[in-house]
């Protein structure tokens, strides 16, 4: 990769870490209790979103070569982010530098004008059910590539999530941050929700699926993969370099220098299968019953892999 591309990489990354640093900024004294607030039904921390600009959202224009990045928390969008930068970085001779939050419900109301300046091709990543997108995102007919991962992983991500950042209030235990995930009182709401709502659209035209445990497997399928669906096409030997910087370990290793203070928070232990340090046989009881009432039968359910990757 050419100096140019690495250094306006690392500009963007650095673009990128002084946001997350300075919304993560935004959390210190909050208790839990204050740190969430409802918008439409569901829950949302106050520190990086509000209701003005989930009202200003309605304006976001979309345009028909934007990518955009679906996953609920924790279930590693921003590994996806850094793999769809670098795809860009290799195809497309230069990338401009984008100093906003990838996530579109995150920031102040007027970021969507800002967003108008920003050259395309742009990344718009969100944690938001299908319901809550923008329309202009379905007008415009831009590819919507959601990711998801095993229930049992994500929910003990998210609560090292709190545990782990020094400014985001933290739970008293596991047992009480999984009865708040389990009941959908958690930031963004409710897993299964989010889920249930995305299975109806599996089909939809423009929009692909993909597993993170399909992409721990093989990375370098993956990024073959999410490519071609974005239009790319970068060579075999490009592939396999994205794919080498993309590892777990890559990312974390630079997870600082992108991500900022929170990097190395961000990108914890990537490991499949370390709910299995923390469920207790009743709380796998409940979440492997709330699985079946609602996605066992499913396109969604049968690619999660459940018995494979939840089951003790």
């Amino acid at each position: 990769m050419s100096q140019q591309k690495l250094v306006s990489m690392a500009e963007e990354n650095k673009a990128f870490a002084d946001e997350m640093n300075k919304a993560l900024a935004k959390s210190e004294g909050f208790t839990l209790k204050d740190l969430l607030f409802s918008y439409r039904g569901t829950p949302y921390p106050v520190t990086v979103c509000s209701a003005e600009t989930f009202q200003a959202l309605e304006n976001l224009e979309a345009r028909r070569d934007d990518m955009v990045l679906v996953s609920y928390p924790k279930c590693g969008v921003n590994w996806l982010i850094q793999i769809l930068n670098d795809l860009i970085f290799t195809t497309i001779q230069s990338k401009p530098v984008s100093a906003e939050l990838p996530f579109i419900e995150c920031g102040d109301p007027d970021k969507y004008q800002r967003m108008k300046q920003i050259p395309s091709p742009r990344i718009l990543a969100t944690h938001l059910n299908y319901d809550f997108l923008p329309k202009s995102i379905f007008k415009s007919k831009a590819k919507i590539l959601v990711l998801f991962r095993n229930p049992k992983d994500t929910a003990v991500s998210f609560f090292h999530f709190h545990k782990n950042v020094p400014s985001v209030p933290s739970y008293n235990s596991w047992d009480e941050f999984f009865s708040e995930f389990m009941n959908g009182k958690v930031g963004w709401g409710s897993y299964f929700d989010h889920a249930v709502t995305w299975n109806k659209h599996i089909e939809d035209e423009n929009t692909m699926i993909v597993i993170y445990e399909d992409l721990k497997e093989n990375l370098t399928s993956g990024v073959k993969q999410i490519a071609e669906f974005f239009g790319f096409s970068p060579t075999a030997e490009q592939i396999q370099s994205i794919a080498d910087r993309a590892t777990f370990q890559a990312v974390k290793n630079k997870a600082q220098e992108t991500h900022g203070a929170v990097g190395t928070v961000l990108f914890r232990k990537g490991v499949v299968g370390d709910w299995k340090n923390l469920f207790t046989e009743a709380q796998n009881q409940e979440m492997d019953a709330k699985f079946k009432a609602c996605l066992e039968g499913t396109k969604l359910g049968a690619k999660l892999k459940y018995d494979v990757y939840c089951k003790a």
